[in-house]
């Protein structure tokens, strides 16, 4: 028998979005995740909101629906607010019912700025890796560091001089010598002019750094910094010297041939980090052979070549973020914002590693 055809259904539905979820979903292993680490930043809410005056968006909410937008790669806030409007898997993951209303975009992006500024992003990072599901899966002994390219949302064109000696509108550069001295883009002034390896073109940029964990390749910490030549050593400074404090002793550090220069390895050494770093003692331009800062003290040992075996993996975290996250051209202009795009996509990436060490 031929079922009947109405147009638009019911009115009405008594389902929950909560039953219509499959029970096999991955979203649910990572909602219960995020929740847990949700309720222990109450107080860090609480502090960045007025007791008084009309209510806001919850932050659970905001920091659920910006995690869902790198999850699925989501290019802006206004296609979040108009997926959120009609995808009931989005609405039960964010926690709004089928009848609550989305939000304006413009005021989603300002109550952003609230948690950016408030360090909420840092706070759930650290939060997350302190889980009791998350923190047995952690090294505090082996690390690796690497740094990625983030294309800044600015033209060619944009980058100008800085005292405006440039008649035109910036379209005919051919020829010229620009460089990061002389000139600034005036979309986005913290971005920088830099060419990844030689022949290649340069672009407006920014830098981003992870310290991975080498026992199940975790992000344990991410900072974003100006492109430059020095960024990729200088921030691997900092964020191992903050990880050989919390672990309390000598620490290895996995890199690769970038990083082998004789006053890292050196600062390295002197913040009680040694430094499994890829020997770079191939031909020069000049014809003849660089000088490792590695020597056969480090490299003899049976540690020196299992982290470099596991600092491979730090990529699959660049390659996850460029491919499905929001990593490899940032929507923001400002390197605060960037950074806090950047620490989003880490935190999302082990968001969806977890569930999977954990059952494994």
């Amino acid at each position: 028998m031929r079922g009947a055809f109405v147009d638009q259904g019911g009115l009405f539905s008594y389902i929950s979005p909560e039953a219509r979820v499959p029970p096999n979903h991955p979203l649910r292993k990572i909602r219960a995740l995020v929740r847990d680490v949700l309720g222990e930043l109450n107080r860090s809410f609480a502090r960045l909101y007025s007791s008084e005056g009309r209510p806001s968006i919850a932050p659970e909410q905001l920091l659920s629906a910006l995690l869902l937008q790198v999850l699925y790669g989501i290019r802006s806030e206004r296609q979040l607010m108009e997926q959120l409007d009609y995808n009931l898997l989005y609405r039960w993951f964010v926690g709004l019912s089928p009848d609550d209303p989305v939000w304006n975009p413009t005021s989603f992006t300002k109550n952003r700025e609230r948690l950016q500024n408030g360090d909420v992003f840092t706070k759930f990072m650290t939060r997350l890796l302190k889980h009791p599901q998350v923190e047995p899966l952690l090294s505090d002994e082996h690390f690796s560091v690497d740094g990625t390219l983030i294309e800044a949302w600015a033209s060619q064109k944009s980058f100008r001089p800085k005292d405006g000696s440039d008649g035109d509108d910036g379209t005919n550069f051919h020829g010229q010598t620009r460089k990061n001295d002389t000139h600034v883009s005036t979309s986005d002034p913290d971005s920088r002019l830099y060419r990844k390896a030689a022949g290649r073109e340069a672009r407006l940029c920014y830098m981003g750094h992870v310290t991975m964990e080498n026992r199940h390749g975790l992000a344990v910490a991410g900072i974003v910094t100006h492109a430059s030549g020095t960024a990729e050593r200088r921030a691997a400074e900092i964020m191992l010297e903050a990880e050989g404090r919390k672990a309390g002793r000598r620490i290895t550090a996995g890199a690769d041939k970038a990083y082998d220069t004789a006053d890292h390895v050196a600062n390295l050494r002197a913040i009680d980090v040694t430094p499994h770093v890829t020997q770079n003692n191939g031909m020069g331009k000049t014809g003849r052979r660089r000088r490792s800062a590695i020597d056969a003290r480090t490299t003899r040992h049976q540690g020196y070549g299992m982290s470099q075996t596991r600092r491979a993996m730090i990529e699959c975290i660049f390659g996850w973020g460029k491919q499905h996250g929001t990593m490899r051209r940032t929507k923001h202009r400002g390197i605060c914002r960037v950074a806090a795009d950047f620490m989003l996509n880490l935190i999302a990436y082990n968001l969806i590693r977890v569930p999977k060490l954990v059952t494994a």
